[in-house]
């Protein structure tokens, strides 16, 4: 099945899955499983033991997979984005309070 313009995500077809499915695809997948990783780290990652985190990354580019076949016609991408963006600006306010208590 080709994907189309009208059923797909915009950040599938800026990824060329209507012109190239195969390569389109597997860039989408590279996509969302550095946005996983990127939104776990912000948002969820406590210090664990190294095989701990071994485990718990490849359960996360195994559980990539399916969010990956859903972010062709769903915008997965978009949203893992913006869940990155409104994480690191929680992050950086969170810094900067820290920073300041520090001085006071």
């Amino acid at each position: 099945m080709k994907a189309t313009g009208e059923n797909s995500s915009s950040i599938a077809l800026l990824l060329g899955i209507d012109k190239d499915p195969t390569t389109g695809f597997w860039l989408l997948y590279a996509l969302i499983v550095l946005l996983c990783i990127i939104v776990y780290k912000l948002g969820f990652a406590k210090k664990l033991p190294v095989l701990k985190s071994l485990f718990i990354y490849i359960l996360l580019l195994v559980g990539c997979f399916p969010l990956a076949i859903l972010g062709i016609g769903l915008p997965v991408a978009e949203g893992l984005i913006v869940s990155a963006i409104f994480l690191g600006a929680y992050r950086y306010r969170l810094y900067k309070s820290k920073k300041k208590e520090a001085q006071a």
